[in-house]
């Protein structure tokens, strides 16, 4: 009798069929061990059935059994040998063929594609490409592709905060490592201590001649009352004075144009001695455009346009450099030998002063170096006027500074400069009647035509024959007489903190009263004092002592030659481009911290920052508040204050070279 009818249609388990895919990691390994399972069990299912089938026929009849019963075990034990030997060839399958393949390609799959790679911040980076994907990065457990794309350089007008901000979170939610920054290498360059320019290397941009060397081809063009051929002759200081008189040393003197610096400061980073064509390492990097010379062809009798023609284009070459991407701007620097209030103007009215380079959005990212800076805005940074004195070696120096120290000084304070009559908040007029009623007090006067104020020999006699010298504000609020006077060791006497103190503090003690003398503008104007009766209230120690620091600060108001190089001083533009280096390794040090420099950061209040004491971070009232008022109308600063101020600049550079 044959097995049941049912177990006649049964039809073996189908085999699962395999899929091949790539492999997944973990689950990967998870879904084979899975399949082989799955084999394993229909195996072991199919002959237990075939263990079923055989004993149903066991209950046949006896006579049937009996009769095939040498045949049945000899049956039985060849299916048991072949279960057994099935079994045990698909354990070893199971051990040495799948799981060590999946181990294998585990590993390679490891070593190719890792779950967390290492993301390093690209060179140029997108204000959302630098947020986003690392903001991503820390949230999941892969980088997604879309993060992975060649990113757009940064736009020019990131802030602090927008450069800052994205960096910390990351660094704070573990996302990159310090190594990972464009500028970590330029940091490291400073921990090397056998480099001697390690964290001092300057990279310069190789910019078109149309942003320099043109300019000087058409020197003529360069101001509209001025020659300017003769002043950019001897690597920008213009012609040799002659000792004539005996006033200067014999050598390293020139008649240079109080707005030359543009091509002084130029020449002189030609032999800066740690330039570098890696600006991978460069601690800050500089644009040689002549932005001073720009303006200076432009201002007079030309519209907005032409006025604002190089500095857009000047703008829009640097931001597709990628120098630029690194930091978007804030470690460039650049100079302009004029008033900062020539490249300030807020409108595009045709009869608005000036261009607008200082408000262009790249431009606020870099810092500008200018003879006067603007006591309300963060991006500009004065640096001296030149003067006559361009000493080739060290022994020029101290041989000036001797000789200043031994001279003898017949007046107690001297002033040279004309009245402003048009302008009823100039005290001019109150400090020349002072100095003419005094006996003690030697005058210069300054007006068109012939005067002694165009020589600089008069100019530099009447300083080193006294003690004080009045530096009141001129057209602005800063004069270059006031670096001629602490160069013939005179002690300068201000009326405007904005005329030093607030803006030359990278080369003036910010303790004032060690080297000059304030007597607010009002006491002038109330007469509430006299100078003469101030001045004579110093002691003659305490003007030695004063004068001693003024003579002691000459190598840093000065440039020297361009063609040379001093051995131990460091002069004007060594201190500059120090503190501009500074500046952008605080920034970089800063954005790897997650912080910023200062809390509360108030731009209008950006001249209080550098006064602050070491640790202070924030700014509060301080008793110059009232000379640095802003006006009211909107409109104002531009169209009233710094544009007549401007203005009456160059009517006095006009006055001074009608002869």
């Amino acid at each position: 009798m044959g097995p049941p009818h049912s177990a006649a249609r049964y039809s073996p388990p189908v085999l699962p069929q395999y899929h091949h895919h790539q492999p997944q990691h973990n689950s990967y390994k998870r879904s084979r061990c899975w399949d082989v399972s799955v084999t394993v069990f229909s195996v072991v299912g199919y002959f237990k059935v075939m263990l079923m089938r055989r004993r149903w026929a066991a209950s046949a009849p006896s006579e049937q059994m009996d009769k095939g019963s040498g045949k049945n075990n000899q049956n039985r034990l060849c299916f048991l040998a072949s279960l057994s030997a099935f079994f045990w060839i698909l354990l070893l399958y199971l051990h040495f063929v799948v799981l060590a393949n999946n181990n294998v390609t585990e590993s390679t799959q490891l070593q190719s594609d890792p779950i967390n790679p290492p993301e390093v911040i690209p060179t140029f980076l997108k204000r959302h490409s630098i947020t986003e994907p690392l903001k991503k990065a820390t949230e999941n457990s892969a980088v997604n592709e879309s993060t992975q794309s060649h990113p757009e350089p940064t736009p020019a007008h990131l802030t602090d905060d927008q450069v800052t901000e994205p960096l910390k979170k990351a660094t704070e939610n573990g996302g990159h490592q310090t190594e990972n920054y464009p500028f970590i290498r330029a940091l490291k360059t400073i921990e090397n201590k056998t480099d001697p320019c390690g964290g001092r290397y300057i990279y310069v941009h190789d910019l078109p001649p149309r942003f320099n060397e043109d300019m000087l081809k058409e020197c003529k063009s360069l101001s509209l009352w001025t020659n300017m051929c003769k002043f950019t002759t001897n690597a920008g200081l213009g012609p040799p004075l002659e000792n004539v008189e005996g006033v200067f040393s014999n050598t390293g003197w020139y008649a240079t144009n109080q707005f030359a610096v543009d091509v002084i400061f130029n020449n002189r980073m030609k032999q800066y001695e740690c330039l570098t064509h890696d600006s991978s390492i460069a601690a800050a990097i500089f644009v040689p455009f002549y932005a001073g010379f720009d303006i200076a062809r432009y201002l007079w009798g030309h519209n907005v346009s032409t006025r604002d023609a190089a500095s857009l284009d000047l703008v829009d070459w640097l931001t597709k450099r990628p120098e630029w991407g690194i930091m978007g701007g804030k470690d460039h620097f650049l100079v302009a030998g004029r008033i900062t209030w020539d490249f300030r103007r807020l409108t595009d009215e045709e009869s608005d002063w000036g261009n607008k380079l200082l408000f262009l959005p790249a431009a606020k990212n870099m810092s500008m170096l200018v003879v006067e800076s603007s006591p309300w805005n963060a991006n500009d940074f004065g640096i001296p006027y030149p003067t006559y004195f361009h000493p080739a070696k060290d022994d020029d120096v101290f041989s000036w500074q001797g000789r200043m120290r031994n001279l003898e000084r017949k007046w107690l304070f001297s002033f040279a400069g004309a009245p402003r009559p048009g302008n009823p908040k100039s005290i001019r007029g109150q400090i020349i009647d002072q100095c003419r009623n005094s006996k003690v007090c030697k005058l210069l006067e300054c007006d068109f035509g012939e005067s002694k104020c165009h020589s600089p020999s008069s100019i530099m006699q009447m300083f080193q024959s006294s003690l004080f010298c009045l530096q009141p504000q001129g057209d602005s609020y800063t004069r270059r007489s006031a670096f001629d006077s602490m160069l013939a060791g005179c002690i300068p006497v201000f009326f405007h903190p904005g005329s030093a103190y607030t803006q030359y503090t990278w080369h003036l003690p910010k303790n004032y009263s060690t080297y000059s003398v304030f007597i607010p503008e009002d006491d002038i104007r109330k007469r509430n004092v006299t100078i003469e009766e101030r001045l004579s209230q110093i002691s003659p120690e305490q003007v030695k002592i004063m004068r001693e620091t003024v003579i002691n600060l000459i190598p840093s108001l000065i440039y020297a030659d361009p063609r040379s190089k001093l051995e131990t001083f460091k002069d004007s533009f060594d201190v500059a481009v120090q503190a501009v280096i500074d500046k952008v390794t605080r920034l970089r040090r800063n954005i790897i911290e997650g912080r910023t420099e200062y809390d509360n950061f108030v731009e209008e209040n950006s001249w209080k920052y550098a006064l602050l004491d070491e640790g202070q971070r924030e700014v509060g009232g301080h008793e110059w508040d009232p000379f640095f008022s802003k006006p009211k109308d909107a409109n104002g600063e531009s169209n009233s204050s710094s544009a007549e101020v401007a203005k009456n600049s160059w009517k006095n550079e006009q006055r001074d070279h009608t002869q």
